[in-house]
């Protein structure tokens, strides 16, 4: 049986060439142009006070400005980045005095987060990527990598805020979280070494696998009131004027 003539299959290529060609959706170069701004932001590439013009970010991504458009306008709703008519974009800085207050509304979330994990008693093979994390904070601290143990140490707390199972507390926690992160790189290499933040994430993963919902609501309401007092004090001593 014939399959066509070859004008016929000539004709076919090239709309198959042109769909190879399509550019990608706005909403996936919104999202690129959202998670590398961000980033950037995140690990202090563009740093606090920071002005950048739109068409400046638009050349720095390769893209045109109107996903960069729409991506700052997501930032700006998390408090990150302040807009500018006619001149792009600023990166909102944070006074030490907000951070505190930032800390507070963190540690309440989190350690209600960490009670709720506890309530229903997960099977520890729920808590395995938790447990991976810790391990990777303790290996990483004997090779003196800090980076690695600050990425793991990240990851074990977004982790407890995924698996809490309450969608708007994790949503609400994640925006103080990323404010907060962004004081945590700055002051990474000034503080003491982080040996006692494992040693606090396992006596929490043992409360939860235990249901001790209390214990691991004072357990984690602890570890973070104890950083935000670290950091309270690093920002004293190195007169940090905003992050």
């Amino acid at each position: 049986m014939s399959t066509g003539t070859r004008s016929d299959r000539a004709a076919v290529q090239p709309a198959k060439s042109a769909a190879k060609k399509a550019p990608p959706p706005r909403a996936s170069l919104v999202d690129r142009a959202y998670r590398e701004i961000k980033s950037r932001i995140m690990g202090n590439r563009y740093p606090p006070s920071l002005q950048v013009l739109e068409q400046d970010l638009a050349l720095q991504l390769g893209m045109s400005r109107t996903p960069v458009r729409e991506a700052l306008i997501r930032l700006e709703k998390e408090g990150l980045v302040e807009i500018l008519p006619r001149r792009g974009m600023r990166v909102v800085p944070i006074a030490p005095e907000d951070m505190r207050d930032i800390y507070e509304v963190l540690t309440c979330l989190e350690a209600r987060a960490a009670e709720r994990l506890a309530e229903r008693r997960p099977p520890k093979a729920e808590l395995v990527p938790l447990i991976a994390a810790v391990e990777l904070m303790e290996t990483s601290l004997d090779q003196d990598d800090l980076d690695t143990w600050a990425q793991a140490d990240e990851d074990f707390h977004r982790l407890l805020l995924e698996l809490c199972g309450n969608r708007r507390l994790a949503t609400m926690a994640m925006t103080v979280f990323d404010l907060v992160h962004r004081a945590r790189m700055v002051t990474l290499r000034m503080r003491p070494l982080p040996k006692k933040s494992s040693r606090d994430h396992r006596a929490l993963i043992e409360a939860i696998l235990a249901g001790e919902s209390r214990r691991a609501y004072e357990l984690h309401y602890q570890h973070r009131h104890q950083a935000m007092r670290l950091l309270t004090e690093i920002l004293k001593r190195y007169n940090l004027q905003e992050l």
